[in-house]
Parts: structure tokens; sequence; C-alpha cells
């Protein structure tokens, strides 16, 4: 699925497609990730042992088929953003991994992600989507909320997690 920014040239574009995620570009765009993430909560760089040590500790197992998927998004072919969707229960499906590079945020990553992994979500029968953030990670919060995600009460207990939202699917 290919998605034209709106904030950028028309000839830039977002290609996003199921992708291993244990493929190169997918393992870079994890890695990426939990580099932020920690980052950002321990407030300092992150080494790549400590990258390396939290990949073992929060496995990315459950996003195959058939309870799950994972997608790598290229923005005019540079893999830029990843994120993946896992089944929790026959008809609730959890976000989870969503990324995009620093330096592809705001060109309409996010939102192209969103629109794949939902509908991921309900080609693996979900018709709710969920997920918990932090309150830090403020981008994804507002990126959330203008994709009709409301916030709901805990339904885990990840001690990161701050914030949980929801999302019927139509």
């Amino acid at each position: 699925m290919t998605t034209h920014s709106e904030h950028l040239t028309p000839t830039v574009s977002w290609t996003v497609t199921p992708e291993p995620f244990t493929t190169r570009d997918a393992t870079a765009l994890r890695r990426a990730y939990y580099a932020e993430l920690a980052g950002r909560y321990w407030k300092r760089q992150v080494t790549e042992t400590e990258i390396d040590q939290g990949l073992l500790d929060f496995p990315d197992d459950g996003l195959v088929p058939p309870t799950g998927q994972f997608v790598v998004g290229r923005l005019d072919g540079e893999p830029l953003a990843c994120g993946g969707i896992r089944l929790l229960d026959p008809l609730t499906a959890e976000l989870t991994r969503v990324y995009v590079d620093r330096r592809a945020r705001g060109t309409g990553g996010g939102a192209a992600l969103l629109q794949v992994l939902e509908a991921e979500a309900r080609a693996l029968g979900a018709d709710r989507v969920r997920l918990d953030t932090r309150s830090d990670l403020v981008e994804a919060r507002a990126l959330y909320a203008r994709h009709g995600y409301a916030e709901i009460p805990a339904y885990n207990s990840d001690p990161y997690a701050e914030h949980w939202f929801e999302k019927n699917l139509p």
C-alpha cells in the first residue's frame, strides 16, 4: 500500500509492506525503535549491548502469521518505519513496535503504518485494536488520537505503560 504524504511534494511516498522482523532492514528498525524508547526512558544514550538485551527481553515472536504481522515502511525506498500487530484474543489485536525514524517524522509515515497495520488486524479477524504507550512518547499519543484511538482503562500490567488506547475497526 502506498500513501502520498500531505506535507511533502507528491514525488515522496510511503510504501508499507509485511516483512519478517528478522530481515536486515526490519532488524535495524527494531534496534532503532528500542534505542529511542530506552534512551528516552533512561535519559541517555543506549549501548549496543543494552539494545541486544532489550530485544531478548521483549521478543517479537508473536508478530508472525497466524497470530500477528510485522511491517516495514519505506519512504521513497528507504526503510524508515516499522510496526507490528498481534492478536491478544480472537477479536482484539494489539499495536506494538510502531516507529518512524526522526528524519521522516511529519511525512505521513505513522499514518501509513496505522492504515496497513489496521488492515492486517482485520485480516487476522480482529474488530478492535489496542495499544499501550508512555507519557513521554507525546508524538505517538498524538498520532493515535488523530487516527481515532481513544484512551481506555489499563488492559495490561506492563510496568512501562502509562496510557492505553483502543479503536474499533470498521
